[in-house]
């Protein structure tokens, strides 16, 4: 058994092998030399300097798990059940690729002095220094990513000032009349948000001098350092010529057991989309509690259930939390076919919930410092629970006691 991609995804599927009875040699592949660790900290406590790391709790020898870190994956051959790397060739039995996403680049501003990435542990140690020196900081996206850094510049006392190509923060997340009010979030916070503003280039500062994001516009901003967010793509080039089969974004298209067009190759996590029955379309979710549940649907096809039925197809209700100037934001389900949309609580306070419905039944949730909303709503999409309108849009009343059997 090979994994290859020693993140989240990667590492939860070798201990779910584990825990599901599979007893053969377990290998964990990684490109980074760093022991496995979790991302989300990496923006927050990391950044910050709170904490050094944040490796799993995982203890890999105990459970036989064999580790090969620093070892990159350059491809595959199927036919041959064999995976190329850059420490030599590993033939596996069954193989996962859990490899992940990578940061888009802003054209050409590799190679700049001074423009960061922060996606590995490596980036974020890189930037610390750059948080505690209270630099000017220019950050090119205001996605989660984005919002999550300046958060985290501003409490390192920072001046930030956030460029948005877009009219809006988190535009390619969110409808327009959802993220509207998030945009007084950045100046509360002491940060400047540029919206439609497109960066045209970055030039690095001579000696002791910072440099400058120049706009679309002519707009010149002093930056001491630029953080890019501008998305992420799926970690799949190394499949080139592999034969395995790679959506509209570059991901590995998997069926709902999370399997490949390969044989004996499965895909899980950020890297890997899959048909959602619920839905109704293929899912790509690059968050963390796709790359935590994914590997227990992943083991179970592999290891077999203890009845030997099918296992349960992968049809999660998607999840995702961002912590930013100072809110709880959380999001649960898929807004996209949504023919309804209900607002519990004012837009403008701390806390509110928008909800999405198609033909009365809850198909997703944002809420703002409101979680029991979320725990609530995320069992009730799960069940596809038909919902009462009038009782919904009710802040006061609990989510759970808003549905339509109630009313």
């Amino acid at each position: 058994m090979v994994v290859v991609g020693a993140g989240m995804a990667g590492v939860q599927t070798a201990v779910a092998l584990r825990e599901q009875g599979f007893t053969g040699p377990v290998t964990l592949i990684g490109a980074e030399p760093h022991q496995p660790y979790d991302r989300p900290p990496l923006s927050k406590a990391v950044l910050l300097g709170t904490a050094e790391g944040s490796a799993f709790d995982v203890d890999f020898e105990a459970l036989g798990i064999t580790l090969r870190l620093g070892c990159e994956a350059l491809g595959v051959r199927p036919a041959e059940h064999v995976l190329d790397t850059s420490e030599g060739p590993v033939p596996y039995d069954v193989l996962v690729l859990a490899t992940g996403a990578e940061p888009v680049r802003l054209p050409g501003a590799e190679g700049v002095p001074g423009v960061h990435l922060l996606r590995t542990l490596d980036d974020a140690e890189r930037l610390r220094p750059v948080l505690a020196r209270q630099h000017d900081v220019v950050v090119v996206g205001a996605g989660w990513i984005g919002a999550e850094f300046a958060t985290a510049a501003r409490e390192a006392g920072c001046a930030v000032t956030v460029v948005e190509a877009a009219d809006r923060p988190l535009a390619d997340a969110l409808p327009a009349e959802v993220a509207a009010p998030m945009t007084a979030w950045y100046a509360d916070a002491g940060a400047e948000l540029r919206t439609r503003a497109r960066v045209e280039r970055v030039e690095s500062g001579g000696p002791g001098e910072s440099g400058r994001v120049v706009l679309d516009d002519g707009t010149r901003l002093a930056a001491g350092a630029v953080v890019v967010g501008i998305g992420a793509r799926p970690a799949t080039g190394w499949l080139a010529g592999s034969g395995i089969a790679l959506g509209a974004h570059g991901e590995v298209l998997a069926d709902d057991l999370l399997r490949t067009s390969a044989p004996d190759v499965h895909a899980v996590g950020d890297c890997a989309s899959f048909p959602s029955a619920r839905y109704g379309e293929r899912l790509l979710v690059h968050h963390w509690d796709n790359a935590l549940q994914g590997p227990r649907t992943v083991a179970a096809d592999i290891v077999g259930t203890p009845g030997g039925e099918t296992p349960a197809a992968y049809d999660p209700v998607p999840y995702f939390w961002s912590e930013q100037f100072g809110r709880f934001v959380q999001y649960a389900g898929h807004h996209t076919a949504a023919d309804t949309t209900l607002w519990r609580g004012d837009p403008a306070s701390p806390a509110w919930t928008v909800c999405w419905l198609r033909e009365g039944r809850l198909v997703a949730l944002l809420a703002v410092g409101r979680p029991r909303d979320l725990a609530q709503g995320r069992r009730l999409i799960q069940a596809g629970t038909p919902m009462d309108p009038d009782l919904l849009a009710d802040p006061a009343k609990p989510l759970k006691a808003a549905t339509a059997a109630t009313a």
